[in-house]
């Protein structure tokens, strides 16, 4: 990984900022919402909270504040996720059973990592400095990923609960009109691969290489609700020519006839949102489905799913606008807007199913020690997405940013957007 090169002032206030973003999403919670899991997928939101606390006491604390004494002697097999390298570990599936430690004993443990993490940035020597900045960056930025998740586990298990609960009111939005999908040129050529900047990325998006790429067209926009309830309604879900095969499989044993979320009421659409049960805005980007499922709606409208290296190059081509994420508090994939020109939603809204799986870059390299285990070993069976969601923190993103998910996934914010064949 990279890090990034900032003032300690500087680094300390970032780091209380987004300390504070984590508890700050968990504050519309009630005690009882922090300890379920409805999926092996989801983790709860009071382990998330623990976990990312652990990652600084592990990885930072421990190595660089002489005489620190750990919060509790069983938080590292309590909350390590998957490093081997540390230790035993609570399985995934089994972190509802951690109904104990209460979440008052997380909060104090968040706190005391805080604490001691302030007083470890006050006065640092300039080798413990230099050693410590990578991966206190890296603890910054494993945050903000946990934040993202919060957000789409927490609704995935309010979702569970019969009630349909919303975590947070809903932002008043005009109603968008709809912008047509067109398709814009992206010439062909030789395109460099990668992050080649200074800042911080993850070890992921490094061995910047060329890749010759022909021209191609890209659709200006995601995907829309309102269009993939055509592909529903046209069969979609039950023509098997469309799919493949591992797919069509899964979607007929799991019964998907619709994108997660989706619930017909009375042969009306409407959907589950972090605001509730709402209309579905048809304007806005289809979120929430499976790699299979865009493909499949891909083969339907005669296109295809972007590589992940022309979705870069079209990045070169038509440089991302401030996208919709986190920070501006809608939670939801918005609609395009009819004012804006060219390329919209590059950023933000849904990630974008590409049809690349995640393999290393040229001359990858696994980092020792337990941070070699951060990417390197799930480079296998899973898609890349690109581009960032709603629920993504605005300054964690980048256009090289790979993130990656098995196929069948849908309960990130995963959308479609479409290249001509």
């Amino acid at each position: 990984m990279k890090a990034i090169s900032t003032s300690l002032t500087d680094l300390l206030t970032r780091f209380q900022r987004i300390r504070n973003q984590t508890e700050n999403i968990c504050k519309p919670l009630e005690p009882e919402d922090t300890v379920v899991q409805p999926m092996v997928d989801v983790s709860p939101p009071k382990w998330h909270m623990a976990h990312t606390t652990w990652f600084f006491e592990e990885f930072v604390l421990k190595p660089y504040l002489p005489k620190y004494k750990v919060f509790h002697s069983n938080y590292s097999y309590l909350f390590n996720s998957y490093y081997n390298s540390v230790g035993n570990r609570v399985q995934r599936a089994e972190r509802s059973t951690l109904t104990r430690p209460p979440l008052r004993d997380i909060y104090q443990y968040r706190s005391h990592v805080n604490e001691h993490l302030t007083k470890l940035l006050e006065n640092p020597d300039e080798r413990t400095l230099k050693e410590m900045l990578p991966v206190l960056e890296l603890g910054l930025q494993h945050e903000q990923q946990h934040q993202e998740l919060l957000l789409t586990d927490i609704k995935y298990i309010l979702s569970t609960n019969p009630l349909l609960p919303a975590y947070t009111s809903a932002h008043e939005l005009e109603k968008a009109e709809y912008v047509p999908a067109t398709y814009l040129d992206v010439p062909g050529g030789i395109y460099r691969i990668g992050y080649q900047g200074n800042d911080f990325c993850f070890d992921n998006e490094l061995g910047v290489h060329e890749v010759l790429i022909q021209d191609f067209q890209v659709m200006n926009r995601l995907v829309t609700n309102g269009e993939y309830l055509n592909f529903m309604e046209d069969g979609g879900y039950v023509d098997f020519r469309f799919w493949l095969d591992e797919g069509f499989s899964l979607s007929k044993t799991s019964n998907w006839e619709s994108p997660l979320y989706w619930v017909n009421k009375n042969g009306r659409w409407l959907r589950y949102s972090l605001h509730g049960l709402q209309e579905l805005d048809l304007n806005a980007p289809v979120s929430h489905i499976s790699f299979y499922e865009a493909n499949a709606y891909a083969n339907w409208a005669g296109k295809r799913l972007l590589t992940e290296y022309e979705w870069e190059a079209a990045t070169q081509a038509y440089p991302p606008h401030q996208g919709n994420f986190s920070d501006n508090g809608l939670l939801e994939p918005t609609a395009a807007s009819p004012n804006q020109n060219g390329m919209q939603q590059l950023y933000g809204d849904a990630w974008e199913w590409t049809y690349s799986a995640y393999h290393p870059y040229p001359g990858f390299s696994t980092a020792p020690g337990a941070l070699g285990e951060y990417n390197g070993k799930f480079m296998i069976n899973q898609m890349v997405l690109r581009g960032g969601s709603c629920a993504t923190p605005s300054d964690h993103i980048r256009t090289t940013y790979r993130n990656f998910f098995h196929p069948d996934k849908r309960w990130q914010f995963t959308g479609i957007r479409l290249a001509n064949k």
